[in-house]
């Protein structure tokens, strides 16, 4: 699997340590809990402009774009490591793609671990989908990011889902919690966001002794043969990039569509700074990728 690779800009290699280093700061002074810090950071993601947020129930969160086209809905699906994050919080970041393409977004949230264990938040995914599906939404664009990547990919293994699924776009998705990728054992990764004891501390949180090779825990190992068009976006200073390569690789042996796209210089979704070039380039990519694929 060939990867397009874009070049890291003057103005993001200045960027990127500014963010990093405001992040490091916030997280210093911040006096809540873990779960309030990760919402806060990732609230700092705004609504874009024009987009109506509704909740109708605890499943999740709709967003609106002012000129919505009905023929295609997209449901997000968070990350956190499987023990942070909520549909709320992520609005903004979920509303870059809805104003981008005009569709309304359903923000899906799921129970988190170490309270609620594996397989509690796949099986919430799938319940979920099917919900919107038997009320109609059957042309679904996918998106996750990190953790709520590999549940976007554990999704499609279900084939009454992907029946409906046109495409989906995945953000950095944590695909194997065997960690048995190179970047995550590579000791020259300097990946910014993450040391590896923090990954593996949450993936024993999540499975508290469940196999982490079940294709619905690490979609990598998933036995599923067809798929839609699926766009793959990594940085490439991430513990996580051979997640990406090597599920892309799987994917693209599989037949139909893959696109994988290294973003040099870039950190674990990286997608949410919209101050980057990089952020505005993956989001317009994306954006075009699931208007490509009705």
């Amino acid at each position: 699997m060939n990867p397009t690779r874009h070049p890291l800009s003057l103005h993001d290699r200045q960027q990127v340590a500014q963010s990093l280093a405001e992040q490091q700061a916030h997280r210093s002074s911040f006096n809540g809990s873990m779960r309030e810090y990760y919402d806060a950071m990732t609230e700092q993601t705004p609504l874009a402009q024009g987009v109506r947020a509704e909740q109708i129930d605890a499943s999740g969160w709709w967003l609106h774009p002012q000129a919505t086209r009905s023929e295609r809905v997209i449901v997000f699906i968070h990350g956190g490591a499987y023990m942070l994050g909520s549909a709320k919080a992520y609005r903004g970041f979920a509303s870059q793609l809805a104003v981008r393409t005009g569709y309304s977004t359903f923000v899906l949230d799921y129970p988190l671990a170490p309270e609620h264990p594996f397989p509690a938040a796949p099986d919430k995914v799938v319940q979920v989908l099917s919900a919107l599906i038997e009320d109609g939404i059957t042309n679904i664009a996918l998106v996750g990011d990190s953790a709520g990547g590999a549940l976007s990919l554990m999704a499609l293994q279900y084939p009454q889902l992907a029946a409906h699924i046109r495409s989906a776009v995945v953000f950095s998705p944590w695909t194997d919690l065997t960690f048995s990728g190179e970047s995550f054992n590579d000791p020259n990764m300097r990946d910014p966001i993450f040391q590896p004891a923090i990954l593996q501390d949450a993936a024993r949180a999540y499975l508290q002794g469940a196999d982490a090779k079940d294709q619905r825990a690490s979609p990598l190992f998933a036995k599923s043969s067809t798929l839609p068009p699926l766009l793959i976006q990594v940085g490439s200073e991430e513990l996580l990039l051979s997640d990406a390569t090597r599920y892309a690789t799987k994917a693209k042996e599989r037949g139909g569509v893959v696109q994988l796209d290294i973003y040099e210089g870039m950190h674990h979704v990286f997608q949410r700074d919209l101050q980057l070039d990089a952020t505005r380039h993956a989001l317009e990519a994306a954006a075009v990728f699931i208007s490509l694929h009705h």
